[in-house]
């Protein structure tokens, strides 16, 4: 890649169920950096099952910070249904200075009609935080029997736009919950971003942006969950313009970082 890239869908730590390439942070961060990554916003695979979420985040920063060397930017963990979760909030906002915040739903056991999500969008979009969703981390075919996950429905989201018109919202892992041809109703509203890492088939990236407009697409690759290669390979593999790539890797993610449209 010629232009900066931003990847905006990594993860640190373990994956529960078995070792990842990569899943060690200083190993992460060289993989990235030999890709031409210059920013990756980063979550952490413990905010899937752990209970202890303030423990979750401050390891996450603590990681970013003796590892990454101005590469990684946290997105903290949050989830509605434990006591305290506020609290979670801000200190993400507040004592990390963190640019948003990650959501779990499908593992954290509610539903995106449940009033608390609802409460969690308004204040983080209150503290100007970035929502980043995941529907999906893995194809339920691999699921280890003992925790079978079911993907988000995102269905009830189109209740809630209007309400928080200054959201910002990144769909993480969406087509695999959510096939391309059925997010019309998503892609309409203004404040709604999608990233490319479940995107499948033969020129992916041209097929989302009939039905995205370019400035909400962005680059992300789900590493070290997936190999980081095959996220650059969907921007190969679809003819796109110089000005399309330094769309999706770079000025997208830095104009929703900046708040900007």
């Amino acid at each position: 890649m010629k232009n900066a890239l931003v990847d905006t869908n990594v993860n640190l730590s373990r994956w529960p169920f078995r070792r990842l390439p990569g899943d060690e942070t200083r190993q992460l961060v060289a993989k990235l950096r030999r890709q031409g990554v210059t920013q990756a916003w980063a979550g952490s695979f413990d905010g899937l099952l752990h209970h202890d979420i303030a423990g979750v985040n401050q390891r996450l920063v603590d990681e970013c910070q003796a590892h990454g060397d101005g590469l990684l930017l946290p997105f903290g963990s949050v989830n509605p249904t434990l006591p305290d979760w506020q609290e979670d909030l801000r200190r993400c906002a507040e004592d990390y200075q963190m640019p948003g915040i990650r959501l779990h739903p499908n593992y954290h056991g509610y539903k995106l009609d449940d009033p608390r999500f609802a409460q969690l969008l308004k204040l983080a979009t209150e503290r100007e935080l970035i929502v980043q969703l995941a529907l999906s981390m893995e194809d339920e075919r691999t699921q280890h029997p003992l925790l079978q996950v079911p993907h988000v429905d995102p269905a009830p989201l189109a209740g809630l736009f209007e309400k928080l018109p200054k959201l910002r919202l990144v769909m993480l892992n969406t087509f695999r919950s959510l096939p391309l041809a059925k997010i019309d109703q998503l892609a309409a509203a203004e404040n709604v971003y999608f990233e490319i890492a479940m995107l499948e088939g033969a020129g992916g990236i041209e097929k989302l942006l009939k039905k995205v407009p370019l400035r909400r697409v962005l680059f992300g690759s789900h590493f070290p969950f997936f190999n980081f290669d095959a996220a650059l390979l969907k921007l190969k593999e679809s003819e796109l313009g110089w000005f399309q790539l330094k769309a999706i890797c770079e000025d997208n993610p830095h104009r929703l970082l900046a708040k900007t449209e």
